[in-house]
């Protein structure tokens, strides 16, 4: 595991030198602004720093038996191998998150991302390519693209992928959770939100403001964890109500490429 850690290391060095290129690339594809563009590489070089890590402290545990001179030893295994369905909302630290991890266990992975954000697929599958092959392996990460449903699908029904980890709609992922399940596997699902804030009268009032702001308009609010709902103490509603709307008629609007804008356009008319 620790020799897998230092390729995952690897990985995460690369994705340092090419962060400004990956991050245009999110930002003018999916349409987030590029400093959200950046931070989410960012997010995948930090997933590799922490699986390096990971990958020397995985234990297990010494168990005593009731056998003379006996005892129980826990060791993990690799599940084999994992498919990755992510969305188009963070298509490149949702498949770093589960890659990184994934690698360090020592599973092969395929990964389907979405079909519109799949340059930023074909990139990233590109730069972990490049490294892996640079050690010696190759096969080991593998992209299947494709429109519709149908690759999906095989995914889910496909008794080689012994994990399916599934990013995307609650409803589609309680269908991803009964047809892997059906077959035994096991599942990841990240799916969607209904998040609400809860302001209280002695809560700091400027933190909360800009916290609330960015978690409902970063992304332009497409995210599993965009802010959907303030509850806020009757006390303080007026007041704060007030700088809500004075500060979202100061969000600038634009060119996700443009430093100036903090809200690009929404990914898709859908």
């Amino acid at each position: 595991m620790p020799a897998r850690g230092e390729i995952v290391r690897d990985i995460g060095e690369e994705l340092r030198d090419k962060k400004d290129a990956l991050g245009s690339l999110i930002s003018l594809e999916m349409g987030k602004i590029k400093s959200e563009g950046d931070g989410e590489v960012q997010e995948y070089i930090d997933i590799c720093d922490m699986a390096c890590g990971m990958s020397r402290t995985i234990g297990g545990k010494t168990l005593a038996s009731e056998r003379p001179q006996h005892s129980m030893v826990e060791q993990w295994n690799p599940i084999g191998s994992m498919g990755i369905i992510s969305a188009f909302n963070f298509p490149c630290a949702v498949s770093g998150w589960n890659t990184a991890i994934g690698l360090i266990a020592g599973n092969t992975m395929i990964w389907k991302g979405s079909e519109t954000s799949s340059l930023v697929t074909v990139a990233q599958t590109k730069i972990v390519t490049d490294v892996l092959r640079s050690h010696g392996f190759n096969s080991v990460f593998t992209t299947c693209q494709g429109t519709g449903p149908e690759v999906g699908e095989r995914f889910l029904h496909d008794k080689r992928l012994s994990l399916v980890s599934f990013t995307g709609s609650t409803k589609t992922g309680r269908h991803a959770a009964r047809e892997v399940a059906s077959r035994f596997g096991k599942t990841i699902l990240e799916l969607g939100g209904n998040n609400a804030a809860i302001v209280m009268p002695d809560a700091d009032l400027d933190m909360t403001l800009k916290g609330s702001v960015f978690s409902a308009a970063g992304t332009c609010g497409q995210r599993c964890t965009t802010l959907r709902r303030m509850i806020v103490h009757e006390s303080i509603f007026d007041q704060f109500s007030k700088r809500m709307v004075k500060a979202y008629e100061g969000i600038r609007l634009g060119d996700p490429l443009d430093p100036n804008s903090l809200v690009g356009p929404l990914h898709t008319k859908g």
